[in-house]
């Protein structure tokens, strides 16, 4: 009796499994998610041609639409864009850019983030208040307003837009952690830690942080979406990557001349994929805010 009693226990893991799947706009979504991470990471060998390597681009094959067939004998099923380039290609491509400007500058920032609002809540006083006057200073300005700023300055690549996704992004993570460490902190556990003589990286580290990570993941999913539209609003503007750089906002961009004409699908292509991998994104984050927090579940 005891062993069956034992089999019908769950583990943190198959709850969370559980509650995950009651929503199946979710796990749609998580499955879209996978296939376009997949995609863009198989992207050098499921492409006809790398849409960046000027060995591999013909100018005839410019602007060409959906189906036609290639100069060099493939057909481009989603057409090419005015430099000749594949669209498939390019968006495979561009989603490896994406991602990866999103995913690090969401990382960074989470990093960043959550070391500045543990600071602030562990030490309290002026210090605590100096950094809480920052925070709320930076949210007060819109996100893309930071970054266009500090793209300005710092200038065009990958690195630099990393760097000022970071700068915009950060002052999120800053306020919510903050926020839960206050509440941890002031419960009955860490008063029992800090009375038996544990140093306060132990105390931070071991008892207030790990309670910090269930609103840090849902932050983290929006924010990574964050992160990737921004990126893809500063490149379409012209401030952001550059052409040898490509990502989703930089194949729109290159587009966008050419809507008048009826050639849509340049950027009507790339649109899609940036609108279905950051709806994904924000699926899967809503998912996990009603799992990890029940009280909010709708």
């Amino acid at each position: 009796m005891s062993q069956a009693a034992g089999l019908l226990v769950e583990t943190p893991l198959q709850r969370f499994r559980a509650e995950f799947r009651e929503s199946k706009i979710a796990v749609a979504a998580l499955l879209v998610l996978a296939i376009i991470v997949l995609l863009a990471l198989l992207a050098p060998w499921i492409t006809p041609q790398n849409p960046y390597d000027l060995a591999q681009v013909d100018v005839l094959d410019g602007k060409l639409k959906p189906g036609s067939e290639a100069f060099a004998g493939y057909t481009m099923w989603l057409g090419s864009d005015g430099a000749g380039r594949d669209l498939y290609s390019a968006i495979l491509y561009g989603l490896r850019v994406s991602l990866t400007v999103g995913l690090a500058a969401g990382f960074l920032a989470l990093v960043i983030g959550t070391a500045i609002g543990l600071i602030a809540a562990y030490s309290g006083g002026r210090t605590e208040s100096l950094i809480m006057r920052a925070v709320d200073i930076q949210l007060s300005f819109p996100a893309v307003l930071i970054a266009l700023m500090l793209v300005a300055i710092l200038g065009r690549g990958i690195d630099k837009i990393i760097i000022a996704l970071v700068a915009a992004q950060w002052a999120y993570y800053a306020r919510t952690v903050r926020a839960t460490a206050l509440v941890e902190s002031a419960k009955e556990y860490v008063e029992a830690a800090r009375c038996l003589g544990l140093s306060h990286a132990r105390v931070v580290f071991r008892h207030v942080l790990p309670n910090c990570l269930a609103p840090l993941i849902v932050i983290g999913t929006v924010q990574t979406a964050s992160a990737i539209a921004l990126e893809s609003t500063l490149s379409f503007l012209g401030v952001g990557l550059r052409q040898t750089e490509p990502s989703l906002g930089v194949l729109i961009s290159n587009g966008f001349e050419y809507m008048m004409s009826g050639r849509y699908w340049i950027s009507f292509f790339p649109g899609i994929a940036l609108l279905v991998t950051i709806v994904s994104i924000n699926l899967v984050g809503d998912q996990l805010r009603d799992v990890l927090n029940p009280r909010l579940k709708r």
